[in-house]
């Protein structure tokens, strides 16, 4: 992958965040306006963090995109609660994942019944993302998870890919799901520049989202980030050369899982694009 294409991708970037303590101050002193921040959402804490944070952020000129789990959601006067706070916060993308809730909060077991009812509800939001998964889901089998895509297709706007530390699966899957019609934009899932040990500690005290699950599932890929030298984001993505930014991948951006270590991951972004631009 050229520098050019590279920067680009990087110039195109989502932060994911966690609703924890300091999380809204940190994104004020540290990310700038044009970048997407997203919320994410536990099955521990419930939706409220989520949207609470959603709310301010966007009052501070952010354009926000929260994470509604179809299994925290109770029924449909929850998730038409949930929508009009969001309308009115002036929120106009949201991402809905199935949620690792169990059991689920209600009656809602996954995320397509959710877009279905968002639809009737008169499609309040202009875009929608939804879940994509270059790795084997642990639980769920891959042929499933692209049929899942294809199911959901006409009520999304784009995907969002899981996380994975191998370029040449990410480029078979983003392939795949090409070649099974399923042609929604895809923001590619990316770890920041995360320090092991500031991991083990924000799992532990939030243990919030399957980028964490993944982790501690698959302790090869986890090892990447003990090593020195061994994990760069930059890297994974020139390895996948022109696999993810030529036109028939439809690469619209970067989904960069900050872990909340969003200083470092800023500060990492603004000296590789210089360092690009040079």
């Amino acid at each position: 992958m050229g520098a050019e294409a590279l920067r680009a991708l990087f110039a195109r970037v989502r932060y994911e965040v966690l609703p924890a303590r300091g999380t809204e101050e940190k994104v004020l002193a540290h990310v700038p306006r044009d970048v997407v921040v997203t919320v994410t959402a536990s099955p521990a804490r419930g939706l409220e963090p989520t949207l609470g944070l959603t709310e301010r952020l966007t009052a501070h000129g952010y354009r926000v995109v929260p994470h509604v789990p179809a299994r925290l959601l109770r029924d449909d006067t929850h998730l038409k609660d949930v929508t009009e706070r969001l309308r009115a916060a002036g929120v106009d993308d949201l991402f809905v994942p199935a949620g690792d809730a169990d059991p689920p909060a209600g009656s809602y077991g996954a995320a397509l019944p959710v877009l279905r009812r968002l639809g009737e509800l008169g499609s309040p939001f202009a875009d929608i993302g939804i879940t994509g998964y270059p790795e084997s889901h642990p639980l769920i089998h891959d042929d499933i998870t692209i049929q899942s895509m294809w199911d959901k297709r006409a009520h999304a706007t784009y995907i969002v890919s899981n996380l994975c530390f191998d370029p040449g699966v990410l480029g078979d899957w983003i392939a795949r799901i090409r070649r099974r019609d399923v042609t929604l934009p895809v923001y590619v899932g990316v770890a920041g520049p995360v320090q092991r040990t500031k991991l083990l500690s924000m799992a532990a005290k939030i243990g919030v989202g399957e980028s964490t699950r993944f982790l501690t599932r698959h302790a090869s890929w986890f090892l990447r980030f003990a090593a020195p030298g061994g994990y760069a984001p930059e890297k994974l993505l020139a390895r996948g050369a022109d696999r993810l930014t030529g036109p028939s991948a439809g690469v619209a951006g970067l989904h960069l899982f900050t872990f909340n270590q969003i200083a470092e991951t800023e500060r990492w972004r603004r000296a590789l694009l210089d360092r690009l631009a040079a």
